[in-house]
């Protein structure tokens, strides 16, 4: 149960904190960057689903062993959900948005700061690292509540 969790937070501080700058400040141009960036995102995507239902299905047997009710709406599982309905959306609402613009664009930054394609682009970054940020703050209160139930 705790393993599927850390490996979903664990990814995405790695993601955050040192693949993405890393591949900005390494890579040649923004676009390779955003490229490498955006496949490892969906790769962290599906990492998380995987361990989202994992965790779900392994903390509601442990909760149905240990105290006869599977606790279904526990706050742990709740946010979980919540967390992996955020996921969702980003990877199957959000990033295919932003590949179609990044596919037409060419090279984000060279296009014009007022190009409407330019500025929906920004706009579903800056909602992308939104989602990915509140997965993340909800992914270490799951793991309080988790690491404290037991």
């Amino acid at each position: 149960m705790l393993l599927s969790l850390v490996v979903w937070i664990g990814g995405l501080i790695f993601f955050a904190f040192v693949l993405a700058p890393t591949a900005f400040s390494v890579l040649p141009s923004t676009h390779l960057a955003g490229n490498v960036v955006g496949r490892a995102l969906g790769k962290l995507h599906w990492i998380a689903i995987v361990s989202g239902i994992v965790f779900l299905i392994s903390s509601l047997l442990y909760s149905r062993f240990t105290d006869g009710t599977a606790h279904v709406f526990a706050a742990r599982h709740v946010l979980l959900c919540l967390m992996l309905a955020l996921t969702l959306v980003s990877q199957f609402g959000i990033i295919p948005r932003m590949d179609t613009l990044r596919a037409s664009l060419g090279e984000v930054s060279a296009a014009p700061i007022d190009n409407p394609e330019r500025i929906q682009f920004d706009a579903l970054h800056v909602w992308s690292t939104r989602v990915e940020g509140a997965v993340l703050l909800l992914g270490l209160v799951v793991v309080y509540l988790t690491a404290r139930s037991f």
